[in-house]
């Protein structure tokens, strides 16, 4: 083989083997989140990242904003947060306070509360705009769905349908009330002309006096979601310039190898001088 034709042959490999490499790598970066570990005082602290607010971090953690403003009382009007600002989420250890309990993003947050004998679940479902499966504070409750409550020794069992509150701001979903303790299975079917962003079922335990609070996000079929929108926390921006750059190096070395396969072609000679490529 002509050292020519040799070196063409090596640069479309290598190429084709970078173009195809580069989209492969370019998905965007995704983002974990842990709940912050209890202190050895059973305190549970979250510092304050870039771009939160206060209903964010409430739902990070699964608990309401007055809640969170119970925790911390020197929370102005407005519920101002400074990045590095420390906020006590919860207390696992007993203390003069009672403690509120904090579970995983997207499982309920059961409530101690002074009642007694029975107990009260609330269900919202909401539209996850966004789909993160966080409720944000732009993202409406949505009417139209069913959910279904079911004690699983067969003690209650009811459902109830989805509305839009009069007042968004402080609604905490539908709310199934003096029903007994016990292990409870939620289940909700939403509306047509949308898609569930979290499970759509969830199961529990509430003591006589709790209050659960589960909810569960949706998003309309019709949303395009910008995929700059998150640019700057997923890498979407990246992964979109490694595409395009993936994409001309395939381009360049299908060029590059029709090149060689032109070259590659036997000539004859003509009658005066010239060649005739076959």
């Amino acid at each position: 083989m002509k050292p020519r034709r040799f070196l063409i042959l090596f640069v479309l490999i290598c190429l084709l083997m970078f173009g195809l490499w580069l989209p492969a790598n370019a998905a965007p970066l995704t983002q974990q989140y842990s709940t912050p570990t209890p202190g050895a005082d059973g305190r549970i602290v979250y510092v304050v990242q870039p771009g939160d607010n206060c209903f964010r971090v409430a739902a990070l953690h699964t608990i309401t904003v007055d809640q969170l403003r119970q925790l911390n009382s020197k929370l102005d009007e407005n519920c101002t947060l400074v990045e590095g600002q420390e906020l006590l989420i919860g207390i696992v250890a007993p203390a003069t306070a009672t403690p509120e309990a904090v579970t995983e993003l997207g499982t309920p947050t059961v409530t101690p509360t002074p009642l007694s004998g029975t107990t009260e679940v609330c269900v919202l479902l909401f539209n996850d705009i966004n789909g993160n499966a966080i409720r944000e504070e732009t993202e409406p409750a949505v009417a139209g769905g069913a959910v279904s409550l079911t004690e699983t020794n067969g003690k209650y069992s009811a459902s109830l349908d989805t509305v839009i509150p009069s007042d968004p701001e402080a609604y905490q979903g539908i709310c199934f009330t003096n029903i007994p303790e016990g292990m409870y299975n939620v289940t909700v079917a939403i509306p047509d002309n949308y898609n569930p962003t979290m499970e759509l079922n969830s199961s529990f335990q509430v003591n006589a006096g709790d209050i659960a609070f589960v909810p569960f996000g949706i998003q309309s079929r019709d949303v395009v979601v910008d995929p700059g929108a998150n640019e700057e926390n997923n890498g979407g921006g990246q992964s979109t310039i490694l595409g395009i750059v993936g994409g001309l190096l395939l381009l360049g070395g299908a060029g590059l190898g029709y090149y060689a396969w032109r070259t590659s072609r036997p000539e004859s000679k003509l009658s005066g001088g010239g060649y005739l490529r076959k």
